[in-house]
């Protein structure tokens, strides 16, 4: 850990970084994103579905109205003519009148007809544990979705800072490419002058001919690089493809963040919210075993052939209990479920520890070796330039032939490019220590 930590200010010595342009890079990245603006509608579905299960306590009026008609089916038979004509009969003769009328039996249909019904209706729940604990439950999930959300955003980051190190190389690729393109063309120019004065020989001006095309080819095939390059960082921002990058210049690498932080990790967050949604889960499956009790109130009106009057006002109201007594062992077994979920969950809990920690370790591992690249190709690279720079002088003294001249010139722009290619592997290793570590604020 001590030689990473000094590897690490020696890195910071070489360069220094503010990131400015990378900050901004990255939060237009998480702003214009299209996969985070989905994940937020998720999240906003989520909210509603919450405010959707605290509705479910608050009472619920409905207005209902009914018309019948009806005809034949099953009747109640009503003797009243059997019942009063002999009573009638008998206060006619002593009245000797027929004040009293013979009644007929009277055959009354089940189903009323020309009949209206009028109400509200309204019901609510007065206990209940399955919207109790459906509520919790679907609190929980937004939690998840939210984390879930973080996850994404903290890959997004680091995408966005690989691929901006990635492109940073591709330019300093570029960069040396066209250096050494400009020193064989010299060298070309100077061994056609020298072939030109019989100074020396056919041999060393095919050679840098050679040397020029082969450097015009990998210049080709590093611009072409750039801007596969470029256009992948501009895709990850959600911007044109060929837009242009502004480049930081100075390079900062915090050495603070080397501090093992695996136990806050968002992948551990979330299992352990889905570790309370399915405790919640277990209790709403146990309260199917508890009573649930529920009032309900009618107001309206009521009658025959749409009269309206002082007798076809009602109201009709109670409460209801429910209480399941035996549903064949059902719960029982849905609980055994739930049990067996909740002993799989902590067992990935278990296991994702330890892979985020082997992250870690693996990334922070990864990093110590990019720096000590970079220290020994950084090293190679001075070495190489002081070798360029005696073997030139010789070349012109025309005490060494072209060919050491040439592999002086190789060894400068390959260790050049080693260079290049292990100072941004030492930034992309940091960023994904950084991803490992959870490490990245947002809020900065």
């Amino acid at each position: 850990m001590k030689k990473l930590s000094s590897l690490v200010l020696m890195f910071i010595g070489f360069f220094g970084y503010s990131q400015n342009h990378l900050d901004r890079y990255i939060e237009m990245g998480l702003e214009n994103n299209e996969v985070i603006k989905q994940k937020n509608f998720d999240i906003n579905k989520s909210l509603y579905a919450l405010k959707e299960a605290q509705s479910l306590f608050s009472p619920n009026v409905t207005f209902v109205t009914n018309y019948t008609i009806a005809d034949g089916g099953r009747t109640i038979d009503i003797p009243i003519g059997d019942m009063l004509n002999p009573v009638y009969s008998t206060l006619n003769q002593i009245t000797n009148s027929n004040a009293f009328p013979q009644l007929q039996n009277q055959s009354v249909l089940i189903n009323p007809n020309n009949f209206y019904d009028v109400k509200l209706h309204t019901t609510m729940p007065l206990l209940n544990y399955e919207i109790i604990y459906n509520k919790k439950i679907k609190v929980q999930q937004t939690t998840i979705q939210k984390i879930e959300l973080e996850i994404y955003r903290r890959e997004l980051v680091k995408d966005i800072k690989i691929a901006y190190y990635k492109y940073l190389q591709s330019v300093e690729g570029i960069r040396i490419y066209e250096n050494a393109l400009s020193i064989v063309k010299e060298n070309q120019r100077v061994n056609k002058s020298l072939f030109k004065n019989d100074k020396i020989n056919r041999t060393a001006v095919l050679r840098s001919d050679n040397e020029v095309a082969r450097i015009e080819a990998n210049l080709e095939t590093a611009k072409n690089t750039s801007k596969n390059a470029r256009s992948y960082f501009n895709f990850l921002l959600n911007q044109k493809l060929g837009s242009e990058i502004e480049i930081d210049e100075n390079m900062e690498l915090p050495a603070e963040l080397i501090a093992e932080n695996t136990a806050n990790r968002e992948e551990l967050k979330q299992l352990g919210q889905a570790k309370e949604i399915n405790e919640n889960v277990y209790q709403l499956t146990r309260s199917n075993w508890f009573p649930k009790l529920s009032g309900f109130a009618d107001l309206g009106f009521q009658d025959f052939d749409f009269r309206v009057d002082k007798g076809s006002r009602y109201y009709f109201a109670g409460i209801s209990l429910e209480w399941n007594i035996f549903s064949g062992n059902k719960n029982k077994y849905k609980l055994k479920q739930v049990d067996e979920d909740s002993k799989k969950i902590d067992s990935q809990i278990d296991n994702v520890k330890q892979q985020l920690l082997l992250q870690y370790e693996v990334s922070q591992n990864n990093l110590r070796s990019a720096l000590e690249q970079y220290e020994s190709d950084f090293k190679q690279k001075e070495t190489a330039k002081k070798y360029n720079g005696d073997v030139t002088k010789l070349y012109k003294e025309g005490m060494a032939i072209y060919i050491e001249l040439l592999d002086a010139q190789n060894q400068v722009v390959n260790t050049q490019l080693n260079a290049n290619i292990s100072l941004y592997n030492s930034w992309i290793a940091f960023a994904e220590l950084e991803r490992a570590n959870a490490s990245f604020n947002f809020n900065k």
